[in-house]
Protein backbone atom coordinates (compact mmCIF):
# COMPACT_ATOMS: atom_id res chain seq x y z
CA UNK A 1 0.00 0.00 0.00
CA UNK A 2 0.96 3.31 -1.02
CA UNK A 3 2.52 6.29 1.35
CA UNK A 4 -0.04 8.38 -0.49
CA UNK A 5 -3.24 5.77 -0.27
CA UNK A 6 -2.71 5.91 3.31
CA UNK A 7 -2.74 9.46 3.97
CA UNK A 8 -5.71 8.93 1.66
CA UNK A 9 -7.00 6.20 3.95
CA UNK A 10 -6.85 7.86 7.17
CA UNK A 11 -8.23 11.44 5.39
CA UNK A 12 -11.94 9.71 4.34
CA UNK A 13 -11.51 7.88 8.20
CA UNK A 14 -11.24 11.81 9.87
CA UNK A 15 -14.09 13.25 8.00
CA UNK A 16 -16.92 14.22 10.52
CA UNK A 17 -19.48 11.89 10.32
CA UNK A 18 -17.69 9.11 8.69
CA UNK A 19 -19.66 6.01 10.58
CA UNK A 20 -22.57 6.92 9.84
CA UNK A 21 -24.63 4.90 7.75
CA UNK A 22 -24.25 5.71 3.75
CA UNK A 23 -25.62 8.59 2.12
CA UNK A 24 -25.17 10.33 5.47
CA UNK A 25 -22.04 11.56 5.07
CA UNK A 26 -20.55 15.16 4.11
CA UNK A 27 -18.74 14.11 1.01
CA UNK A 28 -20.38 15.23 -2.29
CA UNK A 29 -20.03 14.15 -5.99
CA UNK A 30 -19.48 16.48 -8.70
CA UNK A 31 -23.65 16.40 -9.00
CA UNK A 32 -23.61 17.43 -5.51
CA UNK A 33 -25.10 13.97 -4.50
CA UNK A 34 -23.58 12.88 -0.95
CA UNK A 35 -20.75 10.28 -1.29
CA UNK A 36 -19.85 7.94 1.92
CA UNK A 37 -15.99 8.54 2.09
CA UNK A 38 -15.56 5.50 3.42
CA UNK A 39 -17.33 3.74 0.24
CA UNK A 40 -14.86 6.62 -2.05
CA UNK A 41 -11.51 5.23 -0.33
CA UNK A 42 -12.64 1.65 -0.95
CA UNK A 43 -13.49 1.63 -4.58
CA UNK A 44 -9.86 3.49 -5.19
CA UNK A 45 -8.22 0.72 -3.66
CA UNK A 46 -10.25 -1.50 -5.47
CA UNK A 47 -10.11 0.15 -8.80
CA UNK A 48 -5.99 -0.33 -8.28
CA UNK A 49 -6.82 -3.98 -6.64
CA UNK A 50 -5.12 -3.27 -3.61
CA UNK A 51 -7.22 -5.78 -1.91
CA UNK A 52 -5.01 -4.82 1.43
CA UNK A 53 -5.74 -1.16 1.09
CA UNK A 54 -9.57 -2.00 0.84
CA UNK A 55 -9.66 -4.18 3.61
CA UNK A 56 -8.24 -1.42 5.86
CA UNK A 57 -10.58 0.67 5.12
CA UNK A 58 -13.25 -1.58 4.96
CA UNK A 59 -12.00 -2.79 8.46
CA UNK A 60 -11.53 0.54 10.24
CA UNK A 61 -15.22 0.92 9.25
CA UNK A 62 -16.62 -1.90 10.58
CA UNK A 63 -15.37 -1.34 13.88
CA UNK A 64 -16.37 2.52 13.70
CA UNK A 65 -19.55 1.22 12.41
CA UNK A 66 -20.41 -2.60 12.82
CA UNK A 67 -24.09 -2.13 12.10
CA UNK A 68 -23.85 -1.05 8.48
CA UNK A 69 -24.37 -3.91 6.33
CA UNK A 70 -22.29 -2.49 3.12
CA UNK A 71 -18.94 -2.31 5.30
CA UNK A 72 -19.31 -6.01 6.23
CA UNK A 73 -19.95 -6.88 2.83
CA UNK A 74 -17.22 -4.79 1.37
CA UNK A 75 -14.69 -6.07 4.07
CA UNK A 76 -15.96 -9.54 3.11
CA UNK A 77 -15.34 -8.89 -0.41
CA UNK A 78 -12.47 -7.18 -0.35
CA UNK A 79 -10.49 -9.96 2.22
CA UNK A 80 -11.90 -12.50 -0.14
CA UNK A 81 -9.86 -10.95 -2.86
CA UNK A 82 -6.66 -11.13 -1.36
CA UNK A 83 -3.86 -13.71 -1.93
CA UNK A 84 -4.66 -15.77 0.62
CA UNK A 85 -8.36 -15.11 2.36
CA UNK A 86 -9.34 -15.78 5.82
CA UNK A 87 -12.70 -17.87 4.07
CA UNK A 88 -13.71 -18.15 8.09
CA UNK A 89 -13.35 -14.19 8.63
CA UNK A 90 -14.83 -13.99 4.83
CA UNK A 91 -18.35 -15.98 5.66
CA UNK A 92 -18.69 -14.11 9.24
CA UNK A 93 -18.63 -10.77 7.30
CA UNK A 94 -20.87 -11.88 4.62
CA UNK A 95 -23.22 -13.48 7.17
CA UNK A 96 -23.31 -10.26 9.03
CA UNK A 97 -24.11 -8.31 6.08
CA UNK A 98 -26.90 -10.70 5.57
CA UNK A 99 -28.10 -10.47 9.08
CA UNK A 100 -27.68 -6.72 9.41
CA UNK A 101 -29.99 -6.25 5.71
CA UNK A 102 -31.72 -10.01 4.50
CA UNK A 103 -32.16 -8.85 1.00
CA UNK A 104 -28.71 -7.02 0.37
CA UNK A 105 -28.26 -8.41 -3.54
CA UNK A 106 -24.52 -7.76 -3.44
CA UNK A 107 -23.84 -9.91 -0.09
CA UNK A 108 -26.04 -12.59 -1.30
CA UNK A 109 -23.83 -12.36 -4.53
CA UNK A 110 -20.61 -12.65 -3.07
CA UNK A 111 -20.74 -14.78 -0.30
CA UNK A 112 -22.39 -17.60 -3.43
CA UNK A 113 -19.18 -16.59 -4.97
CA UNK A 114 -17.27 -17.08 -1.60
CA UNK A 115 -19.35 -20.27 -1.20
CA UNK A 116 -17.49 -21.78 -5.04
CA UNK A 117 -14.31 -20.56 -3.74
CA UNK A 118 -14.58 -23.58 -1.44
CA UNK A 119 -16.05 -25.89 -3.52
CA UNK A 120 -20.12 -26.10 -2.10
CA UNK A 121 -21.90 -24.94 -5.19
CA UNK A 122 -25.04 -26.14 -2.83
CA UNK A 123 -24.67 -23.36 -0.31
CA UNK A 124 -24.14 -21.17 -3.33
CA UNK A 125 -27.24 -22.00 -5.43
CA UNK A 126 -28.86 -21.36 -2.47
CA UNK A 127 -28.38 -17.66 -2.57
CA UNK A 128 -28.82 -17.93 -6.08
CA UNK A 129 -32.47 -18.93 -5.32
CA UNK A 130 -32.68 -16.06 -2.91
CA UNK A 131 -31.39 -13.58 -5.63
CA UNK A 132 -33.69 -15.12 -7.62
CA UNK A 133 -36.51 -14.06 -5.36
CA UNK A 134 -35.37 -10.63 -4.91
CA UNK A 135 -34.68 -9.53 -8.55
CA UNK A 136 -38.53 -10.14 -9.69
CA UNK A 137 -37.21 -8.51 -12.90
CA UNK A 138 -33.44 -9.59 -12.83
CA UNK A 139 -30.49 -8.20 -11.40
CA UNK A 140 -26.72 -7.76 -12.15
CA UNK A 141 -26.22 -10.01 -8.71
CA UNK A 142 -28.49 -12.84 -10.00
CA UNK A 143 -26.45 -13.08 -13.38
CA UNK A 144 -23.16 -12.86 -12.10
CA UNK A 145 -24.04 -15.25 -9.59
CA UNK A 146 -25.44 -17.44 -12.07
CA UNK A 147 -22.83 -17.44 -14.51
CA UNK A 148 -20.23 -18.19 -11.52
CA UNK A 149 -22.26 -21.52 -10.88
CA UNK A 150 -22.25 -22.29 -14.64
CA UNK A 151 -18.47 -21.91 -15.30
CA UNK A 152 -17.77 -23.74 -11.02
CA UNK A 153 -20.26 -26.77 -12.87
CA UNK A 154 -18.49 -26.67 -15.69
CA UNK A 155 -15.20 -27.11 -14.48
CA UNK A 156 -16.33 -30.05 -12.19
CA UNK A 157 -17.10 -31.97 -15.47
Amino acid sequence: MGKGFCSLIFSALLVPGFAQAAGDSVVSDSQGVPVDPVIAAFERAKAQQDWAGAAAVARVAVARAPDNAEYHNRYAFALRKGPKPDMDLVFKHYREALRLQPEHRGAHEYIGEAYLMVGDPVRAKEHLAVLDRLCLFGCEEYDDLKKAVAAYEAKQR
